[in-house]
Protein backbone atom coordinates (compact mmCIF):
# COMPACT_ATOMS: atom_id res chain seq x y z
CA UNK A 1 0.00 0.00 0.00
CA UNK A 2 3.59 2.16 0.17
CA UNK A 3 5.73 0.67 -1.99
CA UNK A 4 7.66 3.62 -2.29
CA UNK A 5 8.62 3.63 1.81
CA UNK A 6 11.16 0.94 2.48
CA UNK A 7 10.23 1.21 6.49
CA UNK A 8 6.86 1.80 8.08
CA UNK A 9 7.04 1.88 11.89
CA UNK A 10 4.23 0.37 14.07
CA UNK A 11 3.58 3.68 15.41
CA UNK A 12 3.34 5.87 12.14
CA UNK A 13 1.12 2.84 10.73
CA UNK A 14 -1.35 3.47 14.30
CA UNK A 15 -1.07 7.81 13.71
CA UNK A 16 -2.16 7.20 10.29
CA UNK A 17 -5.09 4.31 10.58
CA UNK A 18 -6.21 4.66 14.06
CA UNK A 19 -5.57 8.38 14.55
CA UNK A 20 -3.44 7.50 17.59
CA UNK A 21 0.51 8.15 18.32
CA UNK A 22 1.57 7.11 21.91
CA UNK A 23 4.36 8.94 22.99
CA UNK A 24 7.47 6.94 23.61
CA UNK A 25 8.69 6.94 27.20
CA UNK A 26 12.20 5.56 27.96
CA UNK A 27 10.80 4.44 31.63
CA UNK A 28 8.28 2.23 30.52
CA UNK A 29 8.63 -1.40 31.28
CA UNK A 30 9.41 -3.59 28.31
CA UNK A 31 6.30 -6.07 28.90
CA UNK A 32 4.03 -2.60 29.06
CA UNK A 33 5.36 -1.86 25.62
CA UNK A 34 5.45 -5.22 23.92
CA UNK A 35 1.91 -5.70 24.96
CA UNK A 36 1.07 -2.64 23.98
CA UNK A 37 2.60 -3.01 20.03
CA UNK A 38 0.26 -6.35 20.20
CA UNK A 39 -3.04 -4.50 21.08
CA UNK A 40 -2.01 -2.29 17.97
CA UNK A 41 -1.23 -4.59 15.74
CA UNK A 42 -5.29 -6.25 16.05
CA UNK A 43 -6.13 -2.82 16.23
CA UNK A 44 -4.60 -2.09 12.85
CA UNK A 45 -5.76 -5.58 11.02
CA UNK A 46 -9.61 -4.23 9.85
CA UNK A 47 -8.52 -1.00 9.14
CA UNK A 48 -5.56 -2.45 6.88
CA UNK A 49 -7.36 -5.43 5.56
CA UNK A 50 -10.20 -2.90 4.27
CA UNK A 51 -7.51 -0.53 2.44
CA UNK A 52 -6.65 -3.77 0.93
CA UNK A 53 -9.62 -4.51 -0.35
CA UNK A 54 -10.23 -1.00 -1.73
CA UNK A 55 -7.20 -0.74 -3.25
CA UNK A 56 -7.80 -4.42 -5.30
CA UNK A 57 -4.30 -5.49 -3.11
CA UNK A 58 -6.56 -8.49 -1.34
CA UNK A 59 -5.18 -10.61 -3.31
CA UNK A 60 -1.46 -9.79 -3.80
CA UNK A 61 -1.56 -10.28 0.16
CA UNK A 62 -3.11 -13.47 0.18
CA UNK A 63 -1.91 -15.16 -3.02
CA UNK A 64 1.96 -13.85 -2.20
CA UNK A 65 2.96 -11.82 0.75
CA UNK A 66 1.35 -14.09 3.35
CA UNK A 67 2.34 -17.68 1.34
CA UNK A 68 6.01 -16.08 0.94
CA UNK A 69 6.77 -15.53 5.24
CA UNK A 70 7.30 -19.09 5.92
CA UNK A 71 9.33 -19.54 2.81
CA UNK A 72 11.52 -16.41 3.45
CA UNK A 73 11.49 -17.82 7.47
CA UNK A 74 12.75 -20.80 6.22
CA UNK A 75 15.31 -19.63 4.10
CA UNK A 76 16.65 -17.35 6.69
CA UNK A 77 16.83 -20.21 9.55
CA UNK A 78 18.56 -22.48 7.07
CA UNK A 79 21.41 -20.59 5.65
CA UNK A 80 24.14 -20.86 4.03
CA UNK A 81 27.32 -22.97 3.59
CA UNK A 82 30.39 -20.73 3.38
CA UNK A 83 34.25 -22.41 3.34
CA UNK A 84 35.98 -19.63 5.55
CA UNK A 85 39.14 -21.32 4.30
CA UNK A 86 38.80 -20.45 1.10
CA UNK A 87 37.53 -16.91 1.88
CA UNK A 88 40.54 -16.46 3.66
CA UNK A 89 42.79 -17.90 0.28
CA UNK A 90 40.88 -14.97 -1.68
CA UNK A 91 41.39 -12.10 1.05
CA UNK A 92 45.13 -13.04 0.60
CA UNK A 93 45.30 -13.07 -3.24
CA UNK A 94 42.85 -9.61 -3.03
CA UNK A 95 45.75 -7.71 -1.10
CA UNK A 96 48.50 -8.88 -3.25
CA UNK A 97 46.43 -8.14 -6.77
CA UNK A 98 45.53 -4.55 -4.98
CA UNK A 99 48.92 -3.41 -4.16
CA UNK A 100 50.39 -3.88 -7.83
CA UNK A 101 47.50 -1.90 -9.69
CA UNK A 102 48.32 0.60 -6.96
CA UNK A 103 51.75 0.10 -8.11
CA UNK A 104 50.71 0.73 -11.39
CA UNK A 105 48.76 3.50 -10.29
CA UNK A 106 51.55 5.40 -8.51
CA UNK A 107 53.52 4.77 -12.11
CA UNK A 108 51.16 6.53 -13.81
CA UNK A 109 51.06 9.26 -11.57
CA UNK A 110 54.28 9.89 -10.97
CA UNK A 111 54.08 10.12 -6.88
CA UNK A 112 52.29 7.92 -4.27
CA UNK A 113 48.86 9.16 -2.66
CA UNK A 114 45.66 8.19 -1.49
CA UNK A 115 43.86 6.99 -4.00
CA UNK A 116 40.57 6.29 -1.93
CA UNK A 117 40.87 10.30 -1.50
CA UNK A 118 38.72 12.02 -3.63
CA UNK A 119 40.63 15.36 -3.36
CA UNK A 120 43.72 13.85 -4.38
CA UNK A 121 42.66 11.93 -7.25
CA UNK A 122 40.97 15.11 -8.26
CA UNK A 123 44.24 16.61 -8.22
CA UNK A 124 46.52 13.79 -9.68
CA UNK A 125 44.06 13.71 -12.65
CA UNK A 126 42.56 17.31 -13.20
CA UNK A 127 45.57 19.58 -12.23
CA UNK A 128 48.65 17.32 -13.04
CA UNK A 129 47.42 15.05 -15.86
CA UNK A 130 44.88 17.05 -17.52
CA UNK A 131 42.26 14.76 -18.55
CA UNK A 132 39.24 15.51 -19.18
CA UNK A 133 37.20 16.87 -16.14
CA UNK A 134 33.30 15.77 -16.08
CA UNK A 135 30.98 17.29 -14.54
CA UNK A 136 31.87 19.80 -11.07
CA UNK A 137 29.94 18.60 -7.96
CA UNK A 138 30.32 20.43 -4.28
CA UNK A 139 33.77 19.12 -3.66
CA UNK A 140 35.48 19.49 -7.06
CA UNK A 141 35.30 17.73 -10.38
CA UNK A 142 33.64 14.05 -10.25
CA UNK A 143 35.93 11.02 -9.64
CA UNK A 144 32.50 8.69 -10.12
CA UNK A 145 32.68 5.60 -12.11
CA UNK A 146 30.45 7.00 -14.68
CA UNK A 147 33.19 9.53 -15.50
CA UNK A 148 36.29 7.10 -15.72
CA UNK A 149 34.31 3.97 -17.14
CA UNK A 150 34.18 7.17 -20.14
CA UNK A 151 38.03 8.06 -19.65
CA UNK A 152 39.26 4.57 -19.37
CA UNK A 153 39.74 3.32 -23.03
CA UNK A 154 41.77 6.03 -23.64
CA UNK A 155 43.82 6.83 -20.06
CA UNK A 156 45.06 3.72 -18.49
CA UNK A 157 45.13 4.86 -15.23
CA UNK A 158 40.86 5.39 -15.11
CA UNK A 159 41.26 1.69 -15.70
CA UNK A 160 43.90 1.18 -12.82
CA UNK A 161 41.55 2.88 -10.61
CA UNK A 162 38.53 1.13 -11.38
CA UNK A 163 40.10 -2.32 -10.66
CA UNK A 164 41.59 -0.81 -7.51
CA UNK A 165 37.78 -0.03 -6.78
CA UNK A 166 36.00 -3.17 -7.65
CA UNK A 167 39.43 -5.37 -6.05
CA UNK A 168 39.05 -2.92 -2.72
CA UNK A 169 35.06 -3.99 -2.56
CA UNK A 170 35.49 -7.48 -3.12
CA UNK A 171 37.99 -7.75 -0.10
CA UNK A 172 36.63 -5.18 2.23
CA UNK A 173 32.88 -6.44 1.50
CA UNK A 174 33.69 -10.47 1.26
CA UNK A 175 36.57 -11.71 1.26
CA UNK A 176 37.16 -9.79 4.76
CA UNK A 177 33.70 -9.30 6.25
CA UNK A 178 31.84 -12.56 5.54
CA UNK A 179 34.12 -14.71 7.56
CA UNK A 180 32.96 -12.50 10.79
CA UNK A 181 29.19 -13.22 9.85
CA UNK A 182 29.57 -17.24 9.88
CA UNK A 183 27.03 -18.21 12.76
CA UNK A 184 29.34 -20.28 14.97
CA UNK A 185 27.29 -23.07 15.95
CA UNK A 186 26.24 -23.68 12.28
CA UNK A 187 29.01 -22.55 10.37
CA UNK A 188 26.63 -21.20 7.74
CA UNK A 189 25.58 -17.32 6.53
CA UNK A 190 22.05 -16.25 7.51
CA UNK A 191 20.76 -13.08 5.85
CA UNK A 192 17.62 -11.60 6.24
CA UNK A 193 15.43 -11.42 3.31
CA UNK A 194 13.81 -7.86 3.34
CA UNK A 195 9.86 -8.43 1.84
CA UNK A 196 9.17 -4.94 1.35
CA UNK A 197 11.98 -2.92 0.70
CA UNK A 198 11.92 -2.29 -2.62
CA UNK A 199 9.17 -0.29 -4.65
CA UNK A 200 9.18 -2.93 -7.14
CA UNK A 201 8.33 -5.85 -4.94
CA UNK A 202 11.68 -7.52 -5.25
CA UNK A 203 13.20 -8.89 -2.43
CA UNK A 204 16.13 -7.53 -1.32
CA UNK A 205 18.49 -9.04 1.40
CA UNK A 206 20.98 -7.62 4.37
CA UNK A 207 23.27 -8.72 7.05
CA UNK A 208 24.56 -9.63 4.85
CA UNK A 209 23.58 -8.83 1.35
CA UNK A 210 23.45 -11.95 -0.97
CA UNK A 211 21.95 -10.35 -3.75
CA UNK A 212 24.84 -8.09 -4.49
CA UNK A 213 27.57 -10.71 -4.63
CA UNK A 214 28.92 -10.06 -8.08
CA UNK A 215 29.18 -12.56 -11.04
CA UNK A 216 30.77 -10.59 -14.37
CA UNK A 217 34.09 -10.47 -13.12
CA UNK A 218 36.19 -13.46 -12.88
CA UNK A 219 37.62 -12.29 -9.63
CA UNK A 220 33.59 -11.58 -8.54
CA UNK A 221 33.10 -14.94 -9.74
CA UNK A 222 35.82 -16.28 -7.17
CA UNK A 223 33.59 -15.16 -4.78
CA UNK A 224 31.32 -17.52 -5.14
CA UNK A 225 33.43 -20.30 -4.69
CA UNK A 226 33.04 -19.93 -0.81
CA UNK A 227 29.25 -20.85 -1.01
CA UNK A 228 29.65 -24.69 -0.77
CA UNK A 229 26.60 -27.31 -0.60
CA UNK A 230 26.40 -29.62 2.24
CA UNK A 231 28.14 -32.69 2.41
CA UNK A 232 26.27 -35.29 0.29
CA UNK A 233 24.39 -32.52 -1.45
CA UNK A 234 25.00 -30.31 -4.46
CA UNK A 235 24.12 -26.59 -4.99
CA UNK A 236 21.11 -26.28 -7.46
CA UNK A 237 20.69 -23.36 -9.78
CA UNK A 238 17.79 -22.86 -11.07
CA UNK A 239 17.67 -18.98 -13.09
CA UNK A 240 14.75 -17.65 -15.07
CA UNK A 241 16.08 -16.88 -18.56
CA UNK A 242 15.47 -13.43 -20.18
CA UNK A 243 12.45 -13.10 -17.97
CA UNK A 244 12.05 -9.36 -18.25
CA UNK A 245 12.23 -9.26 -21.86
CA UNK A 246 9.74 -12.10 -21.94
CA UNK A 247 7.71 -10.13 -19.40
CA UNK A 248 7.77 -7.22 -21.60
CA UNK A 249 6.70 -9.04 -24.97
CA UNK A 250 3.65 -10.36 -23.41
CA UNK A 251 2.46 -6.91 -22.07
CA UNK A 252 3.57 -5.11 -25.37
CA UNK A 253 2.03 -7.84 -27.10
CA UNK A 254 4.70 -6.47 -30.34
CA UNK A 255 4.47 -9.21 -32.64
CA UNK A 256 8.17 -9.56 -33.22
CA UNK A 257 9.19 -9.65 -30.26
CA UNK A 258 6.05 -12.31 -29.52
CA UNK A 259 7.22 -14.46 -32.96
CA UNK A 260 11.10 -14.33 -31.77
CA UNK A 261 10.10 -16.11 -28.34
CA UNK A 262 7.89 -18.77 -29.42
CA UNK A 263 10.37 -19.80 -32.27
CA UNK A 264 13.03 -19.80 -29.25
CA UNK A 265 15.72 -17.51 -31.35
CA UNK A 266 17.91 -15.50 -29.19
CA UNK A 267 16.11 -12.30 -28.69
CA UNK A 268 19.11 -9.82 -29.23
CA UNK A 269 20.17 -11.31 -32.47
CA UNK A 270 16.70 -11.21 -33.63
CA UNK A 271 16.00 -7.42 -32.79
CA UNK A 272 19.24 -6.69 -34.41
CA UNK A 273 17.84 -8.34 -38.00
CA UNK A 274 15.16 -6.19 -37.41
CA UNK A 275 17.33 -2.49 -36.78
CA UNK A 276 19.95 -3.92 -39.18
CA UNK A 277 18.10 -5.53 -41.96
CA UNK A 278 20.50 -8.34 -42.17
CA UNK A 279 19.61 -11.64 -41.70
CA UNK A 280 20.39 -13.48 -38.42
CA UNK A 281 24.07 -15.43 -40.11
CA UNK A 282 25.23 -11.71 -40.85
CA UNK A 283 24.53 -9.94 -37.44
CA UNK A 284 27.64 -9.49 -36.02
CA UNK A 285 28.90 -9.54 -32.29
CA UNK A 286 28.41 -5.65 -32.00
CA UNK A 287 25.29 -5.38 -34.10
CA UNK A 288 23.78 -7.58 -31.14
CA UNK A 289 25.77 -6.17 -28.27
CA UNK A 290 23.82 -2.64 -29.72
CA UNK A 291 20.27 -4.69 -29.96
CA UNK A 292 20.86 -5.85 -26.48
CA UNK A 293 21.51 -2.38 -25.08
CA UNK A 294 18.35 -1.17 -27.02
CA UNK A 295 16.17 -4.17 -25.98
CA UNK A 296 17.08 -2.67 -22.10
CA UNK A 297 16.97 0.85 -22.51
CA UNK A 298 13.63 0.60 -24.22
CA UNK A 299 12.39 -1.54 -20.60
CA UNK A 300 14.66 1.17 -18.07
CA UNK A 301 13.43 3.84 -20.16
CA UNK A 302 17.21 5.05 -20.39
CA UNK A 303 17.45 8.44 -21.68
CA UNK A 304 18.85 9.63 -25.76
CA UNK A 305 22.29 10.48 -23.72
CA UNK A 306 22.75 7.50 -21.41
CA UNK A 307 22.35 5.09 -24.55
CA UNK A 308 24.79 7.07 -26.93
CA UNK A 309 27.21 6.66 -23.53
CA UNK A 310 26.68 3.29 -22.95
CA UNK A 311 26.96 2.53 -26.94
CA UNK A 312 29.39 4.99 -27.66
CA UNK A 313 27.66 7.10 -30.27
CA UNK A 314 26.30 10.71 -30.16
CA UNK A 315 22.99 11.65 -29.05
CA UNK A 316 22.08 12.55 -32.38
CA UNK A 317 22.76 8.39 -33.37
CA UNK A 318 20.90 7.48 -30.10
CA UNK A 319 18.00 9.02 -30.72
CA UNK A 320 17.82 7.76 -34.36
CA UNK A 321 18.22 4.39 -33.20
CA UNK A 322 15.35 4.70 -30.39
CA UNK A 323 13.20 5.94 -33.31
CA UNK A 324 14.22 3.14 -35.33
CA UNK A 325 13.49 0.70 -32.52
CA UNK A 326 9.86 1.74 -32.03
CA UNK A 327 9.54 2.09 -35.88
CA UNK A 328 10.20 -1.57 -35.82
CA UNK A 329 8.35 -2.63 -32.87
CA UNK A 330 5.34 -0.63 -33.38
CA UNK A 331 3.76 -2.39 -29.77
CA UNK A 332 6.64 -1.54 -27.40
CA UNK A 333 6.21 2.67 -28.63
CA UNK A 334 2.40 1.81 -28.28
CA UNK A 335 2.50 0.03 -24.77
CA UNK A 336 5.17 3.36 -23.80
CA UNK A 337 2.54 5.89 -24.61
CA UNK A 338 -0.61 3.64 -23.22
CA UNK A 339 1.40 3.62 -19.47
CA UNK A 340 2.36 6.68 -19.68
CA UNK A 341 -1.09 8.06 -20.36
CA UNK A 342 -2.52 5.91 -17.16
CA UNK A 343 0.23 7.01 -15.01
CA UNK A 344 -0.60 10.40 -14.86
CA UNK A 345 -4.46 10.36 -15.17
CA UNK A 346 -4.62 7.85 -12.12
CA UNK A 347 -1.45 8.41 -9.95
CA UNK A 348 0.09 4.63 -10.56
CA UNK A 349 1.26 1.58 -12.40
CA UNK A 350 0.71 -1.95 -11.92
CA UNK A 351 2.24 -5.08 -12.64
CA UNK A 352 0.04 -7.87 -13.85
CA UNK A 353 -1.00 -9.19 -10.88
CA UNK A 354 -2.24 -6.09 -9.46
CA UNK A 355 0.48 -4.73 -7.31
CA UNK A 356 0.77 -1.02 -7.56
CA UNK A 357 3.53 1.53 -7.79
CA UNK A 358 2.52 5.34 -6.88
CA UNK A 359 4.16 7.59 -8.83
CA UNK A 360 3.08 11.30 -7.87
CA UNK A 361 6.30 12.97 -9.36
CA UNK A 362 4.56 11.68 -12.93
CA UNK A 363 2.44 15.09 -13.68
CA UNK A 364 5.98 17.38 -12.04
CA UNK A 365 6.99 20.07 -13.58
CA UNK A 366 10.58 19.39 -12.80
CA UNK A 367 12.00 18.30 -16.19
CA UNK A 368 13.96 15.46 -14.30
CA UNK A 369 11.67 14.57 -11.93
CA UNK A 370 9.14 13.86 -14.40
CA UNK A 371 11.44 11.70 -16.49
CA UNK A 372 12.47 9.80 -13.49
CA UNK A 373 8.59 8.82 -12.89
CA UNK A 374 8.57 8.19 -16.15
CA UNK A 375 11.06 5.82 -16.62
CA UNK A 376 9.49 3.79 -13.63
CA UNK A 377 6.17 4.12 -15.07
CA UNK A 378 7.27 2.10 -18.00
CA UNK A 379 9.77 -0.43 -15.84
CA UNK A 380 7.78 -1.11 -12.97
CA UNK A 381 5.54 -3.75 -14.53
CA UNK A 382 7.80 -5.67 -16.31
CA UNK A 383 10.02 -5.68 -13.04
CA UNK A 384 7.26 -5.88 -10.78
CA UNK A 385 5.93 -8.44 -12.60
CA UNK A 386 9.04 -10.42 -13.12
CA UNK A 387 9.32 -10.13 -9.16
CA UNK A 388 5.44 -11.55 -8.42
CA UNK A 389 6.69 -14.41 -10.54
CA UNK A 390 9.94 -15.28 -8.51
CA UNK A 391 7.61 -15.47 -5.53
CA UNK A 392 4.74 -17.30 -6.75
CA UNK A 393 7.91 -19.95 -7.90
CA UNK A 394 9.37 -19.61 -4.27
CA UNK A 395 6.20 -20.71 -2.74
CA UNK A 396 5.66 -23.45 -5.13
CA UNK A 397 9.10 -24.93 -4.93
CA UNK A 398 8.83 -24.69 -0.75
CA UNK A 399 5.71 -26.35 -1.20
CA UNK A 400 7.44 -29.20 -3.12
CA UNK A 401 10.04 -29.73 -0.81
CA UNK A 402 7.67 -29.76 1.84
CA UNK A 403 5.43 -32.80 0.61
CA UNK A 404 8.25 -34.52 -0.93
CA UNK A 405 9.73 -35.16 2.31
CA UNK A 406 13.12 -34.75 0.33
CA UNK A 407 15.98 -33.50 2.31
CA UNK A 408 16.38 -30.68 0.01
CA UNK A 409 16.31 -26.61 1.16
CA UNK A 410 15.68 -23.18 -0.48
CA UNK A 411 19.02 -21.35 0.35
CA UNK A 412 18.89 -18.03 -2.12
CA UNK A 413 17.03 -16.09 -3.98
CA UNK A 414 19.13 -13.31 -6.35
CA UNK A 415 18.09 -11.65 -8.99
CA UNK A 416 15.93 -14.16 -11.41
CA UNK A 417 17.60 -17.23 -9.78
CA UNK A 418 16.75 -19.82 -7.08
CA UNK A 419 19.58 -21.96 -5.12
CA UNK A 420 18.67 -25.10 -3.53
CA UNK A 421 20.69 -27.92 -1.71
CA UNK A 422 19.76 -30.99 -3.29
CA UNK A 423 21.18 -34.65 -2.22
CA UNK A 424 23.37 -35.56 -5.67
CA UNK A 425 20.90 -39.15 -6.06
CA UNK A 426 17.94 -36.66 -6.24
CA UNK A 427 19.64 -34.32 -8.12
CA UNK A 428 17.94 -35.36 -11.59
CA UNK A 429 14.26 -35.28 -10.35
CA UNK A 430 14.31 -32.20 -8.42
CA UNK A 431 15.39 -30.04 -11.07
CA UNK A 432 13.17 -31.01 -13.21
CA UNK A 433 10.25 -30.61 -10.97
CA UNK A 434 11.75 -26.96 -9.90
CA UNK A 435 12.10 -26.01 -13.33
CA UNK A 436 8.38 -27.36 -14.16
CA UNK A 437 7.16 -25.22 -11.09
CA UNK A 438 9.36 -21.88 -11.79
CA UNK A 439 8.18 -22.28 -15.80
CA UNK A 440 4.62 -22.79 -14.83
CA UNK A 441 4.54 -20.26 -11.91
CA UNK A 442 2.35 -17.71 -13.61
CA UNK A 443 0.97 -18.48 -17.31
CA UNK A 444 2.48 -15.88 -20.25
CA UNK A 445 1.57 -15.07 -23.98
CA UNK A 446 5.28 -16.59 -24.07
CA UNK A 447 6.96 -19.52 -22.61
CA UNK A 448 8.71 -18.87 -19.17
CA UNK A 449 12.09 -20.58 -19.82
CA UNK A 450 14.27 -21.66 -16.44
CA UNK A 451 17.98 -23.09 -17.19
CA UNK A 452 19.58 -25.37 -14.27
CA UNK A 453 22.83 -25.95 -13.31
CA UNK A 454 24.39 -28.08 -10.48
CA UNK A 455 28.12 -28.34 -8.87
CA UNK A 456 30.00 -28.42 -5.57
CA UNK A 457 29.65 -24.36 -5.42
CA UNK A 458 27.95 -21.68 -6.92
CA UNK A 459 30.69 -20.47 -8.85
CA UNK A 460 31.52 -23.83 -10.37
CA UNK A 461 28.23 -25.34 -12.01
CA UNK A 462 27.48 -27.18 -15.33
CA UNK A 463 23.79 -27.71 -16.61
CA UNK A 464 21.77 -30.50 -14.81
CA UNK A 465 19.94 -33.41 -17.21
CA UNK A 466 16.31 -33.70 -16.65
CA UNK A 467 14.46 -36.49 -16.30
CA UNK A 468 11.96 -37.03 -19.37
CA UNK A 469 8.51 -37.50 -18.89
Amino acid sequence: MAPGRSAYPLEDAAAEHLGSRAVPNADEPQEHVAARQAALVLALWKPLQQKLDRLGLAEIMARIETPLIPVLAAMERTGVPVDREWLGVLSERLGREIQRVAARIYELAGEEFNIGSTRQLQQILFEKLHLPAGRKISTGFSTGAELLEALAPDYEICARILEYRELSKLKSTYADALPKLIHPRTGRLHTSFNQTGTATGRLSSSDPNLQNIPVRSEVGREIRKAFVAPPGQVLLSCDYSQIELRIFAHITRDPELMRAFEADEDIHTATATKLFNVPADQVTPEMRRRAKTANFAVIYGQSDFGLATTLGISNQEAAAFIKEYFAKFPGVLQYKEEVLRAARTQGYVQTLMGRRRYLPEINSGNYNIRQRAERAAVNMPVQGTAADIMKLAMIAVHRFIQQSGRCCALLLQVHDELVLAVPEADLPSVATEVVRLMEGAYPLAVRLKVEAKAGPNWAEMAPVGMVSG
